[in-house]
C-alpha cells in the first residue's frame, strides 16, 4: 500500500478507537482530510484511497485544487480564515465554511448566496483558548451572535468550530475542547438555532484523538496523512504551528 494509503487507515483507526472510548460508534465522527500546501497528485492519492471530505485553509489555493481535481467526486470545506472580500472565490468550491466568526462575513456569503440561489452549512468558529492571536468569537460573544444570526437565511448553523492552544499539555487541549462542548450544549437549549446546533468541529493532528474523547463530531487531519508541510501553519492559522 502507498504510505497516504497506510496513513490513512492508521487515522481512522484512531478515531475508530477514540470514538469508542468516548461511548460512541465510530461513524459518529466526521474526519475531513486537510490537504494544505499538498499538491493535487497526492490528494488524488487519497482520495483513492476513500478519502472525499477535504479543507482548505486558503481560498486560491482551494479554488485551484478544486478545479485541478474537478472530476472527482468529493466534498469541500472552507477551514480557515475567511475574509469577506474572497467569499465570491470561496464559493466557487466550498460547500461548508467552518470559520464563520463575525458578522461582516455572515452579511457578505448571504448576499453571495441569495445571488446564487443556495444555502450554506456553517459552524461558528470560538476562541477557546483566549489566545489575541486567533480567530474566533470569545465565547461569551456567542449568544448574542447565534442571535443575529436568525436575520440570515442562507446560512445554516450546525454547530462549532474552535482551534485549541497548541502545546503539548494535554489538561490545557481538553480545557478547549470542554469549553466548546459546553458552549454548544448551552446552545442547544437556549439558541434559536438550537436544535441543528450539533457538531463540534476540534482536533487536529497533534490532539484529535483527545478531541473525540471530548465529543468532537469533526476532526480536521492533514500532517498525520500526508506528513509535515515546507511552511509553518502559522502562515495558516496565526499563533499555531503544526496543528493540522
Amino acid at each position: 500500500m502507498a504510505e497516504v494509503a497506510v496513513n490513512l487507515a492508521a487515522v481512522r483507526q484512531t478515531i475508530a478507537d477514540a470514538a469508542v472510548r468516548s461511548g460512541r460508534s465510530p461513524n459518529a465522527v466526521r474526519f475531513v482530510l486537510v490537504t494544505k500546501t499538498v499538491a493535487p497528485e497526492r490528494v488524488l492519492e487519497a482520495i483513492r484511497a476513500g478519502a472525499n471530505d477535504l479543507g482548505e485553509n486558503k481560498v486560491q489555493e482551494g479554488r485551484s485544487k478544486a478545479q485541478a481535481l474537478c472530476g472527482e467526486a468529493v466534498h469541500w470545506t472552507m477551514i480557515g480564515h475567511l475574509q469577506s472580500n474572497k467569499v465570491k472565490d470561496a464559493l466557487r468550491f466550498a460547500e461548508e465554511v467552518q470559520s464563520l466568526d463575525r458578522l461582516s462575513l455572515a452579511t457578505a456569503l448571504e448576499k453571495r448566496l441569495q445571488y446564487l440561489g443556495r444555502g450554506l452549512d456553517v459552524l461558528v468558529q470560538v476562541n477557546t483558548s483566549g489566545e489575541a492571536s486567533k480567530y474566533g468569537l470569545r465565547p461569551e460573544d456567542v449568544p448574542a451572535f447565534l442571535r443575529e444570526l436568525r436575520a440570515f437565511d442562507a446560512l445554516r448553523p450546525k454547530g462549532f468550530m474552535t482551534l485549541a492552544t497548541f502545546t503539548p499539555d494535554e489538561v490545557e487541549v481538553r480545557r478547549c475542547f470542554r469549553l466548546l462542548r459546553h458552549i454548544r450544549d448551552r446552545a442547544k437549549a437556549e439558541a434559536p438555532q438550537g436544535g441543528s446546533l450539533v457538531d463540534l468541529s476540534m482536533g487536529m493532528s497533534g490532539d484529535y484523538a483527545w478531541a473525540i474523547e471530548e465529543g468532537a463530531s469533526i476532526v480536521r487531519v492533514g500532517q498525520a496523512v500526508f506528513g509535515p508541510r515546507p511552511v509553518p501553519d502559522s502562515h495558516y492559522w496565526p499563533g499555531a504551528a503544526g496543528t493540522a
